[in-house]
């Protein structure tokens, strides 16, 4: 069972440049959550790795973030789909982690938990540090046009990085699904 690699905040729910703080503001993007349940029925593993710097600045806590994951769990699990397992650093910037994206400690330890490699998954986001970890790892980096996917798009395009190249775009998680569902 290939293991699919997915950013949260942009990818399926919608972003918030103030960060998602709650249950309540975790909306997720149309289609997104079918999507990932087309994905887990066609007989991938969804798991989730995800930036959470709201955690370290005071935005939310561990318990918001929880009640987040436990609406998305429970959203997918209602389409008929399944999250395998949710990944995330609760990092700033400025705290120079292992685990914070671009870095590829989530991946590692994606890696390690499902006793696995992730060389040649699909990783989807919508930042370039999303895709620039998926390269960093030997994943197939995949771009989203929601959350921020528009704008990155625009800066690969003038500021071109040859490990990026062979980067696949789609409009959103649900475009992709499709793809993957027909590739596979």
């Amino acid at each position: 069972m290939a293991i699919i690699v997915l950013d949260r905040d942009g990818v399926i729910n919608q972003h918030s440049d103030d960060h998602v703080r709650s249950a309540d503001e975790w909306i997720p993007i149309p289609g997104s959550i079918e999507a990932m349940a087309q994905l887990s029925q066609a007989g991938h593993q969804l798991v989730i790795a995800t930036n959470q710097s709201g955690l370290a600045l005071g935005q939310f806590d561990l318990d918001d973030l929880e009640a987040m994951h436990e609406k998305m769990r429970a959203l997918v699990e209602d389409a008929g789909g399944e999250i395998a397992a949710i990944f995330y650093c609760p990092h700033r910037d400025e705290d120079h982690c292992r685990c914070r994206k671009p870095n590829t400690g989530l991946l590692d330890a994606i890696e390690a938990e499902f006793d696995t490699s992730l060389h040649d998954c699909y990783m989807v986001g919508d930042r370039r540090k999303d895709l620039e970890a998926a390269a960093a790892k030997g994943c197939k980096p995949v771009l989203v046009k929601s959350g921020c996917g528009e704008r990155t798009l625009q800066d690969l395009i003038h500021n071109p990085d040859p490990h990026l190249a062979a980067t696949l775009v789609f409009e959103d998680l649900a475009q992709f699904a499709s793809f993957a569902a027909e590739s596979s």
